[in-house]
């Protein structure tokens, strides 16, 4: 295990894309977000199929911090239940590792 993580959540514009990704990396608990999009995502909701462009943050952080991480999401995000996955990073390179956990601010909590 590395003890970084990569979360991954969605949005319907890239502004809020942005907006997310600057505040993550401002308060120290990502170290990158990368954004992509425009995606088009097939889904249900409400008992309808619907589809929708949206774009994609790949954030880039520490395994400690995923509840923190969580929280800022459903903070800034604007929808009820936001897509908020992570997925566990098994390799990485060791420069790559030492460079997400330094940017990033595991706090005493």
């Amino acid at each position: 295990m590395t003890g970084i993580i990569q979360v991954t959540t969605t949005v319907s514009d890239q502004a809020d894309a942005e907006r997310i990704a600057a505040s993550l990396v401002a308060q120290r608990l990502a170290a990158c977000v990368q954004i992509s999009g425009p995606i088009e995502s097939t889904y249900r909701s409400k008992g309808q199929i619907e589809t929708s462009q949206e774009w994609v943050c790949a954030i880039k952080t520490s395994e400690a911090l995923f509840s923190n991480v969580e929280r800022a999401i459903r903070d800034l995000h604007s929808n009820d239940e936001p897509e908020i996955m992570a997925m566990s990073i098994n390799a990485a390179s060791a420069g790559y590792r030492e460079w997400v956990l330094a940017s990033v601010k595991v706090s005493d909590e």
